[in-house]
């Protein structure tokens, strides 16, 4: 890589980037941010989208060693990728590469597009992939890309029913999690109030609600669950409250139907959320739109395809599928400086449909949001099974809490079991039925059987971020 090639390819990168980011200021309109680019054509957004690519190839190969080594690997050239028809060529791209990249070059890993001179002059700010296993993956973005997802994610809470008048609590700690950046940067774009939650009990956070009078909460489903729940300990009704939105991520909401109708019940409010990854630019990938109401079903998700390139491939070939055909997401990143991920495997399993919406919009939406991350999957004893179905079970029965415990061990005679520990209201009168209805529904779902634990409210633990829902103590061969 020679010094002059690689600003030569990064001058065109930054110039494309900023061709294509119209009304970056303010909405053109109050329901798009951007029509030009909300309601493109399909041919239009393939444009872009092929444009694109032909400034981000080059510019990976040769601004990042990570991508250089693969092109060589594979026996490819940036020339051999310049449309979305040939992204094909290009292999999907997985963590468990990005892992060992990292642990090879620590502590960043090469995978970046910048040198230590551009960091220096860029500034940034550092986040970490939320994954449990393996090396830990984090993700430096320049104040750049800050002002390029803050315009993205912009745009989707305005097709969320962010509007002037409205008040966000952020209940959610602002550690290495991009959401909350880069939502927060957003609103700061849009001029609406926020109030931060970080670092507050529920408590506090109930008793803001009732002072202030937020009309938009900003959390995961769970804790909406337990806040929620804290509030009729109190002696107040959440449906009374001012909250009339759940800004809901971290955990699936809109595609678990038993979760979504307990919490718009529980709170008499329409959830809108996001879908992204770290990985592929801090910023939205998916949102839901105003056609996204309470009774809406399936639940839609659009995907911002002016700024990525969102396929689908097969879990075992990894070859693209065509709409309609249900696999895991695929990200190519068409709007970052630091992170233009070519073809990264997100990993989340989905169904696109690229019909026009009817609020207007063009961009592909996931029918049935999305509910099974690969990396999530269940296999007890050959039979394969997501935390979320185990949820559907759990919530499908009258009087359970809103907490649930997935506990993978191995009895004594070396056989792989499962227990499903849950909370119950009647627990001391009705464990043995509720402890055998749930068995059943488990059994009748994910054609296995498994032990139910019911235990007293109050019981299971409370999480502020993304609940950890399965422990795995199984031996390992």
């Amino acid at each position: 890589m020679t010094d002059a090639r690689a600003d030569a390819t990064r001058e065109i990168w930054l110039a494309t980037l900023d061709k294509f980011r119209h009304d970056r200021d303010r909405p053109a309109n109050p329901d798009m941010w951007s029509p030009r680019l909300d309601a493109a054509s399909r041919d239009e957004l393939t444009a872009i989208q092929n444009e694109k690519l032909v400034a981000a190839v080059p510019f990976l190969y040769e601004n990042s060693p990570f991508y250089r080594r693969r092109f060589e690997r594979f026996g490819l050239l940036p020339s051999d990728v310049r449309s979305v028809d040939d992204l094909g060529k290009w292999p999907v791209v997985d963590k468990a590469e990005m892992m060992a990249d990292a642990a090879e070059h620590p502590p960043y890993g090469t995978y970046t597009t910048m040198t230590d001179d551009v960091w220096a002059k860029r500034g940034w700010m550092m986040f970490s992939s939320s994954g449990s296993t393996g090396v830990p993956r984090v993700f430096r973005y320049s104040h750049v890309d800050r002002e390029a997802w803050a315009w993205a994610n912009a745009r989707a809470l305005l097709a969320m029913g962010f509007r002037q008048g409205e008040t966000v609590f952020m209940m959610t700690g602002y550690g290495p999690h991009v959401w909350a950046w880069g939502v927060q940067y957003a609103l700061e774009k849009m001029e609406l109030p926020t109030i931060p939650g970080g670092g507050m009990d529920a408590k506090a956070r109930a008793n803001i609600i009732l002072r202030f009078k937020p009309t938009i909460l900003l959390c995961t489903p769970s804790y909406a669950l337990h806040l929620g729940r804290l509030l009729q300990a109190m002696g107040h009704d959440p449906a009374a409250t001012s909250v009339h939105t759940l800004f809901l991520a971290g955990e699936p909401a809109l595609a678990v139907e038993s979760t979504r109708r307990r919490i718009e019940s529980l709170w008499n409010a329409r959830i809108v959320e996001f879908y992204g990854c770290t990985e592929a630019s801090p910023h939205v990938g998916g949102y839901s739109c105003p056609e996204q109401r309470r009774d809406t079903s399936p639940a839609a998700t659009h995907l911002m395809e002016d700024v990525q390139v969102w396929e689908i491939v097969d879990p075992e070939t990894r070859r693209a599928l065509p709409p309609g055909q249900r696999g895991l997401t695929v990200c190519t990143n068409l709007n970052s400086e630091s992170s233009p991920q070519l073809r990264f495997l997100v990993g989340d399993y989905a169904t696109l449909n690229t019909a026009r919406c009817a609020c207007g919009r063009t961009h592909v939406r996931a029918i049935g949001s999305f509910a099974g991350r690969a990396d999530d999957l269940i296999n007890l004893r050959g039979i394969k099974m997501f935390p979320s179905q185990i949820e559907e079970a759990v919530r499908a029965l009258p009087g359970t809490g809103d907490d649930f415990e997935i506990v993978l061990s191995t009895d004594d005679g070396g056989l792989d079991i499962m227990t499903v520990r849950c909370e119950h209201s009647d627990h001391a009168t009705r464990g043995t039925t509720v402890r055998q209805r749930l068995e059943e529904e488990i059994r009748s779902r994910c054609e296995v059987r498994v032990t139910v634990e019911v235990l007293g409210p109050g019981t299971l633990p409370k999480t502020e971020f993304k609940a950890q829902r399965v422990k795995d103590l199984r031996q390992k061969t």
